[in-house]
């Protein structure tokens, strides 16, 4: 199976003007697809950045004419309404004329905090994520939608616009539970790890006659430099290394600092692919492609390494291109 290469818009280390820059010379470098995260904080203070995702993927769509566009991800159970999340995908996949894709997730603390209403245990969160993902696939499949749920009720809903294809939906999963939950209303897997069991699960828990799409992300600190490459991951993805257990639960960017004080450079290093070496990005990437991944997007660290990554971006295509068969 042949791996696409894409890139990550992220909007916790750029303002949405950057972003939008960003994506246009995504496009011109060659990448076929952009995923944007979703969020109300950055990870931490250093990154400095958390434009609205919505609008900035607006100006995006306008600004660019193949680019495949996605959110990585966003989360509908809390300062999101999923009838709202509904209408913005919506929205976007006109605008975007079809190229808009729909990442869903069960959010962290971090961003869903701010609406003064908590942060519930993974079974609830779980729940409500159910419900949700039920509300926007009704929605999006057009007509009108009533629902009644343990934590959600619908009245009347209808999107009044919708693109000629219908907005493909993707869940961020991360075991056998999420799985189990997300599946059944999933086009395709989002994961942040190359986990092969997890990939096998998911094809058997939406029973298609085709493997569904997977999309990954991996985060790199490409530079010419690499003690500034590492550096700069240092700084600004140490919350990298805690986990997903432990990234949805802090509330805010000062408890990832206090959980990160005592990472090192060289323990970034060791998970992050720092530098320009060709041969140790292809490394980097094999475990996605080797999982059965589909499509992997690169997630260079740090608003003031953009530029040298995407003027090196042709021949860091060619390279995973070559070698990956995308």
């Amino acid at each position: 199976m042949s791996l696409s290469i894409g890139c990550t818009l992220m909007c916790e280390q750029s303002p949405p003007s950057s972003l939008v820059k960003y994506a246009q010379a995504a496009e011109q470098a060659g990448f076929p697809f952009a995923v944007m995260s979703d969020h109300f904080n950055p990870w931490l203070d250093e990154q400095g950045h958390s434009p609205n995702a919505w609008v900035t993927l607006g100006a995006v769509a306008n600004a660019t004419q193949t680019l495949e566009l996605m959110t990585y991800v966003t989360c509908p159970i809390g300062r999101y309404h999923p009838t709202v999340v509904a209408q913005q995908a919506a929205t976007l996949g006109v605008l975007s004329e079809g190229r808009f894709s729909l990442g869903l997730g069960a959010g962290e603390n971090l961003n869903e905090h701010v609406i003064g209403e908590g942060w519930d245990p993974v079974n609830v969160r779980h729940e409500r994520f159910t419900e949700a993902l039920q509300i926007i696939s009704e929605l999006l499949d057009g007509g009108y939608v009533n629902f009644v749920g343990d934590h959600y009720r619908v009245d009347s809903a209808k999107l009044w616009d919708l693109p000629e294809q219908r907005v493909p939906i993707g869940v961020a999963v991360s075991g056998p539970q999420s799985i189990e939950v997300a599946a059944p209303w999933a086009d395709f897997m989002i994961a942040v790890e190359p986990n092969g069991d997890a990939v096998k699960s998911f094809d058997e828990a939406v029973q298609t006659n085709t493997p569904a799409r997977k999309v990954g992300q991996l985060p790199i600190s490409w530079d010419a430099d690499r003690d500034k490459s590492v550096a700069r991951a240092h700084e600004q993805f140490r919350w990298f290394a805690g986990g997903w257990k432990v990234n949805a639960e802090l509330p805010g960017p000062s408890a990832f600092d206090a959980a990160t004080q005592f990472v090192r450079p060289e323990d970034v290093a060791d998970q992050i692919a720092c530098g320009n070496d060709i041969d140790a990005l292809v490394e980097a990437v094999r475990p996605f492609a080797d999982a059965g991944f589909t499509d992997l997007a690169l997630l260079q660290i740090g608003d003031d390494g953009q530029d040298q990554f995407f003027e090196a971006a042709p021949e860091i295509l060619a390279a995973l291109q070559g070698e990956f068969g995308a």
